[in-house]
């Protein structure tokens, strides 16, 4: 397999919580330009109650114009934020609930083509009601749910979030016997 070389990276639009560059390569002999877009990274927590539903979060997603279904997550406050922080914070920021302990689940890269954003994914149980702290810009309803629920929406491809598919999917395997 040959190997690509890249030849440099140039910013063009730096946002809120991405950087776009234009990175120039050689690949296969031959200079093209690529897209490449940074994020800092993420933290996402599957919220299991004490009964055995899972606390999604439903909330408006501009770039699909519609409502999303997800587990509850959000960007680093900073680059070297340790990802586990943001995920207790993300916990009671979007449930309005908290944990003593999060328990690490999976690690993912969610769209490796383009982009080298990274979420670890955290299971939070012992919940602990407490209040959200929502963004000015955020409304989120938060709803429980049954694991088998869940994996009918996945599987009937109603829920397409790739960090909530990757999560539900292997807390399944994990805990909950492959259902």
């Amino acid at each position: 397999m040959e190997s690509v070389v890249r030849l440099k990276r140039e910013l063009r639009y730096e946002g809120a919580i991405l950087k776009i560059y234009e990175d120039t390569v050689v690949a296969n002999g031959h200079e093209a330009h690529w897209d490449f877009i940074h994020h800092d990274g993420a933290a996402a927590v599957l919220p299991v109650t004490d009964d055995g539903k899972i606390l999604m979060v439903r909330q408006y997603r501009n770039a699909l114009d519609r409502d999303t279904l997800e587990i509850p997550a959000g960007k680093l406050d900073a680059p070297d934020e340790p990802k586990i922080e943001c995920a207790y914070r993300e916990l009671e920021e979007e449930t309005g609930y908290r944990t003593e302990q999060m328990e690490y689940l999976i690690s993912l890269n969610t769209t490796v083509a383009f982009c080298d954003e990274a979420i670890d994914i955290f299971v939070a149980r012992n919940l602990i009601p407490s209040h959200q702290h929502l963004d000015e810009d955020e409304v989120i309803d938060v709803e429980p749910w049954e694991l088998k629920d869940l994996l009918e929406l996945i599987y009937s491809g109603k829920m397409t979030d790739a960090k909530t598919v990757a999560a539900i999917t292997a807390y399944a395997v994990k805990y909950g016997g492959g259902q």
